[in-house]
């Protein structure tokens, strides 16, 4: 009967996968032939919940979690990412490459690597990678946030100066550094207009976890959004073959910097907006965790970064 399931159930394509996890205070094991978590209730009887693996990109665990040798094993066979955590979804303590447990049991592409190491040893190719990356994230908020009926509502718009200069400063940068400062003062803009907008104060700080203003809990949910984001690019990279050690932006001294490039496509568009909106409506950690994980099913980010490395490594060649 395991043999037949096991031939019935087939894992989808990485970037057709739905399903993402933050769980706490669980014990994950392999039961039955099934992924299964187990929460502490302190009952007599035991209640299982079932893990659909073959459906899901990424599973992070946090403060109180417990994962079986077993269940780490089937999780790599159905290519699952694992990250371990601090209660909320931040900080990522743990784990290969300091972003996610990899699963090593499948063989992997190598034109997409072979194609990013030559361009990521050539500094005016490496640099154009970043310019490309930085102008998709202009693109992508600008066509996310005009859709987003919340931030109309509040009348949140992109500075429109802010956006020109943020692109003029993309284009006459002769290297990252440089690169790296113009999207430093892009990030506080959009912090600016959001904070205006939802009609408070706000300055960013990572890692503070309070939720004694809506600034601090903006502050929280945006460190907990970039770790899902995190989780996407690391599914992504992992599925295409590329090494998390090679980044085109930022982590030089961090041997997952890739993850954090890739996973910036996103959080100005998706995380960033959300966290504010969550703070001001009062959201908890899981309406706002269920929320930004419905916009990125949405919007089909795994779908989306997917075909943007390949188009990238397209334009590299």
């Amino acid at each position: 009967m395991s043999d037949l399931r096991q031939q019935r159930s087939r894992a989808l394509m990485l970037s057709k996968r739905a399903c993402v996890f933050y769980l706490e205070r669980v014990r994950v094991i392999l039961k039955d032939d099934r992924i299964v978590y187990l929460t502490e209730n302190l009952q007599p009887v035991e209640h299982f919940y079932n893990l659909p693996e073959k459906n899901t990109a990424f599973l992070l665990l946090g403060k109180g979690s417990s994962l079986t040798d077993a269940a780490a094993r089937r999780l790599a066979e159905s290519n699952v990412m694992v990250g371990f955590c601090g209660s909320g979804g931040s900080p990522l303590f743990s784990a290969l490459d300091l972003t996610f447990l990899a699963p090593q049991s499948e063989y992997r592409p190598t034109e997409y690597m072979q194609t990013w190491m030559r361009a990521w040893l050539d500094e005016d190719a490496r640099l154009l990678m970043a310019k490309i990356l930085l102008s998709e994230r202009i693109a992508l908020v600008q066509r996310f946030w005009l859709k987003n009926p919340i931030l109309i509502q509040h009348g949140i718009t992109i500075n429109a100066v802010e956006l020109q200069r943020f692109q003029q400063a993309i284009e006459l940068a002769i290297n990252q550094t440089e690169l790296l400062a113009a999207e430093g003062r892009w990030a506080k803009a959009l912090y600016k207009q959001l904070a205006q907008g939802f009609n408070f104060e706000f300055k960013r700080n990572e890692g503070k976890l309070s939720h004694d203003s809506l600034a601090d809990t903006a502050n929280s949910y945006l460190d907990h959004g970039n770790y899902i984001a995190y989780g996407y690019a690391a599914v992504s990279l992992n599925g295409m073959g590329i090494s998390f050690a090679l980044p085109i932006l930022h982590g030089k001294t961090r041997r997952g910097g890739l993850v954090f490039d890739l996973a910036d496509l996103v959080k100005d568009a998706f995380v960033m907006p959300q966290a504010f909106i969550s703070a001001k409506l009062h959201h908890n950690q899981k309406e706002f965790r269920m929320q930004l994980i419905e916009i990125c099913q949405d919007q089909d980010v795994l779908d989306y970064m997917f075909s943007f490395i390949s188009e990238l490594c397209n334009k590299i060649k």
